[in-house]
């Protein structure tokens, strides 16, 4: 039992998961995550990940949801007990010794330590008394004895790897809680529509509507920035008068905390086209991406004559326009600007009256983040508490050879305590 713990405690092994637990998050973020099945086969069983893994492939070794697959929170829980174990075995026992004093009785025995020193004083009781005096006005902690004393500065320092240790222990358990019990729904909204939220009792938590969306473009037509008016109504099945709404706007990288829970703008498509036939009233009929034209390509495809024989394919990839009218045979029969005149098209006078944006909202529920982030302002804090470094020096008075033993150690940044400690016993020496 105590061997393996040992090789779970070892640091090696820690370093290793770490290394691992970085290749899955890489994993994470090249391949989508939380699509849907058809996905995952549309892109890569033609064209397998890496010439290796098709879409069976990553979905059978969860690659399609890595942060909450069972072999990823296994690493996390790996690397956990690894780190309590550690910090167990190791870093407490370190703690409580550095906390603890030493008292050294001899010169003999300060002789064998790291840095020491030796003046020849004529009154080594009374250099001992000013070099406590010295010592404590430049904060350190000095614990007197009867012709010697032992003193310490920076030993908040020891706390530092432990809390390292505690942080990353609790920023896992934030990440696996988020995984386990966190929601995650991505919706496309057209403006005037709305979404409910609802509990596992199929009460209504929340209401998001749409009220307005808008994207700001460069001179170019690229999107730069999107920005969604929403309408936040909670529900409340226990409050005897609705709750009061709320209007609030959310864009690119200014997402809305509300609740507990995080709405982001994530992107943008486009909903439906209103097109006149002729005289006809307007028609807002809904539009369908058509990933084989392009990236971001909508398009939809009207029959010309009664029977539906003759379509056309009305195609753009703005809200701006402008639309293009394809034959069956993808040959160009005219564009059309929305808010523009009519052009005949297959014989049909046809205008297009706008143009319908859709805002992708994402809405998050984590309860880990609280977690998460307490990690890591514990592991940061730790990590520099670990930059203090601990100086310990002890001092031996011999008042019948006139002689004062000095001698220190340091956990780190040897070279500056060695340069420290003389110019100490300088000024001492100075009065």
């Amino acid at each position: 039992m105590k061997r393996l713990i040992a090789w779970i405690s070892d640091l090696r092994l820690a370093i290793g998961l770490l290394i691992l637990i970085a290749i899955a998050s890489g994993l994470g973020t090249l391949v989508p995550q939380q699509e849907s099945a058809e996905l995952y086969h549309r892109v890569y069983d033609a064209q397998p990940w890496l010439g290796l893994l098709n879409g069976n492939a990553i979905l059978r070794l969860q690659l399609d949801h890595v942060y909450s697959s069972s072999w990823f929170l296994g690493l996390l829980a790996w690397l956990g007990l690894s780190l309590i174990l550690c910090s167990w075995r190791r870093q407490w026992p370190a703690l409580q010794a550095a906390l603890r004093w030493i008292d050294y009785s001899s010169p003999r025995q300060l002789s064998k330590l790291n840095l020491a020193e030796t003046l020849s004083c004529s009154d080594a009781s009374q250099e001992l008394q000013r070099l406590e005096d010295l010592l404590s006005q430049r904060g350190w902690q000095v614990q007197p004895h009867p012709d010697r004393l032992a003193a310490r500065r920076g030993a908040s320092g020891r706390v530092g790897p432990l809390l390292v240790h505690a942080g990353l222990v609790v920023l896992m358990v934030g990440a696996a809680w988020g995984a386990l019990a966190g929601q995650r729904l991505e919706r496309f909204l057209a403006p005037g529509n709305e979404l409910e939220l609802v509990n596992r009792r199929g009460e209504t938590q929340l209401t998001v509507a749409l009220e307005g969306f808008g994207i700001e473009r460069d001179p170019a037509g690229r999107p730069e920035q999107f920005r969604s008016q929403l309408r936040l109504q909670p529900g409340d099945p226990n409050a005897a008068v609705p709750l009061p709404a709320s209007t609030e706007t959310i864009s690119v990288n200014h997402p809305l905390r509300f609740q507990g829970m995080t709405v982001y703008q994530a992107d943008w498509a486009l909903a439906a086209i209103q097109v006149q036939l002729g005289q006809s009233p307007i028609l807002e009929l809904p539009l369908q991406s058509f990933p084989q034209l392009g990236d971001q390509v909508w398009g939809i495809v009207l029959p010309t004559r009664p029977d539906g024989s003759n379509p056309v394919l009305l195609a753009l990839s703005s809200e701006q326009g402008p639309v293009t009218a394809y034959s069956a045979e993808a040959e160009i029969l005219g564009t059309l600007v929305p808010g523009g005149g009519p052009a005949e098209i297959a014989g049909i006078p046809l205008r297009i009256a706008g143009v319908v944006p859709a805002s992708g909202l994402l809405l998050k529920r984590d309860p880990g983040v609280p977690l998460v982030y307490a990690g890591f302002a514990i592991a940061l804090a730790g990590g520099a508490l670990s930059l203090i470094a601990t100086r310990q020096l002890w001092a031996i008075a011999e008042p019948k050879q006139h002689k004062l033993h000095v001698a220190g150690l340091c956990n780190r940044n040897l070279a500056a305590f060695s340069r420290e400690l003389p110019a100490l016993l300088t000024e001492l020496q100075q009065g």
